[in-house]
């Protein structure tokens, strides 16, 4: 095999200016948003020394995404998406603007912070689905692999870098610049949105609120090929998530030295990053269901090891491994879901990725930390890993969709340079549906 057609495929940002712009935008937000991130939870645990407020900012986070997210995909199918994501995006700057405001001038209180990061999470429930449905828009559908790869590795750079470099400037100018830089940030995406082209819905567009809502989740319900790829992700996230799990396993494996605790997603992510650089091995498949299908096993195969391993060492690369398969597993998805999805529905299906994707998480960690309590940390993860596996197995056998060859739905591409794209017409279902 070349070594061109296994590292990181960058096609894409290369030849594709509008798709660069947005890549390079939502890098820097994002990079801003996790430092962001880390200067909330630094303020709120200053004022409370509480474990409790200190949890209260993920929920304050979740809640908006999973109780707008389908709505606000309704919207993004209804409207031209650029502007709407312009709206959503610029409510974003506005919210760290506030932050940055308070954290140089006047702290909130806990609750009023809590109530502002709740607010910023409302604009990106409604911008999350806008967003997701740009790539399969702008890129033509060989790419649209390559361009998801592209949009993971800057997530997972963001994740990196982000909170150590967030609790630097936290540590050393204040919560307030770091408010500040995500604010700075964000203009960077505002700008790439700005250039985006025109990207108004396909057909006559969703029917407005529940009704709209009710065709999203009817079309997810018939199209096997989507339901089988969301219900991987379920399994994957909800059956073995190991997050909450890592402190006790610190604690077994290393005696509790916090200094070691970050090692664990450490690990993850390290395995995450090489995967997306070596990308290129599996976004050229043509079966992107059963790489989603086999990354999904490994991940929880790679799961029941590390809970069963006794070498802490052994233990983190198995960890390795699972960040490696759950890139793979995130990229052959998306690129799943968004080839099969019609022009109209994509920010209602985007939604319920979103959606999918914020909570199976937090319930894994849930489910992780109640099974452990009733056991131990190594049955937790051994049994996870195990239904993790018989789940997806499960999928794999009742959903033959994804196990065929890819079938890409034609959908008309944004124009080059930035120009408006003309109106999509409504595409003919394809035999998947």
């Amino acid at each position: 095999m070349k070594l061109s057609t296994t590292l990181l495929d960058v096609t894409p940002l290369r030849s594709n200016a509008p798709f660069r712009r947005l890549w390079i935008g939502r890098t820097l937000s994002g990079l801003g948003g996790q430092m962001s991130l880390v200067a909330v939870m630094f303020q709120v645990w200053q004022e409370t020394q509480s474990p409790v407020w200190s949890g209260a900012v993920g929920l304050a986070q979740a809640l908006p995404l999973v109780a707008l997210g389908l709505f606000a995909g309704a919207v993004v199918d209804r409207v031209d998406r650029r502007r709407f994501s312009l709206l959503m995006t610029a409510g974003q700057v506005v919210c760290s603007l506030l932050l940055a405001l308070q954290g140089f001038l006047a702290p909130l209180p806990p609750a009023g912070l809590l109530v502002l990061v709740a607010v910023q999470s409302c604009f990106v429930a409604g911008n999350g689905p806008a967003t997701r449905s740009f790539l399969p828009l702008l890129l033509p559908p060989h790419q649209l692999a390559a361009g998801l790869a592209l949009s993971r590795i800057a997530f997972q750079g963001a994740l990196l870098l982000g909170p150590a470099l967030g609790g630097v400037v936290a540590g050393t100018l204040g919560v307030g610049a770091c408010y500040a830089i995500d604010a700075l940030t964000f203009t960077a995406a505002l700008y790439a949105v700005f250039r985006l082209p025109r990207m108004e819905p396909g057909g006559a567009g969703a029917r407005p609120g529940v009704r709209g809502v009710l065709d999203g989740l009817a079309f997810l319900a018939r199209t096997p090929v989507i339901r089988g790829a969301l219900l991987t992700d379920l399994a994957a996230t909800l059956l073995a998530m190991p997050v909450s799990l890592f402190p006790l396993a610190n604690a077994e494996h290393f005696g509790g030295d916090p200094s070691t605790l970050g090692l664990f997603l450490t690990a993850v992510a390290v395995g995450g990053v090489a995967a997306s650089l070596l990308s290129g091995t599996f976004t050229r498949l043509p079966r992107p269901g059963v790489v989603m299908l086999v990354s999904s096993a490994v991940w929880g195969v790679s799961l029941a090891l590390f809970g069963a391993a006794s070498d802490p060492w052994a233990g983190l690369a198995f960890l390795a491994l699972a960040g490696a398969a759950d890139t793979v597993s995130v990229v052959a998805r998306g690129t799943v879901v968004q080839s099969h999805t019609p022009t109209e529905l994509l920010g209602r299906v985007a939604a319920a990725e979103q959606i999918v994707g914020q909570a199976g998480p937090d319930l894994g960690n849930l489910r992780a930390g109640l099974v452990a309590d009733a056991t131990s940390g190594a049955t937790a993860l051994v049994s996870g890993g195990l239904l993790c596996l018989g789940a997806v197995v499960a999928v794999g056998v009742t959903t033959p969709e994804l196990r065929g060859p890819q079938r890409v739905r034609p959908r008309p591409a944004a124009a080059p340079g930035g120009s408006p794209a003309p109106p999509a017409a409504k595409e003919a279902p394809t035999p998947l549906e």
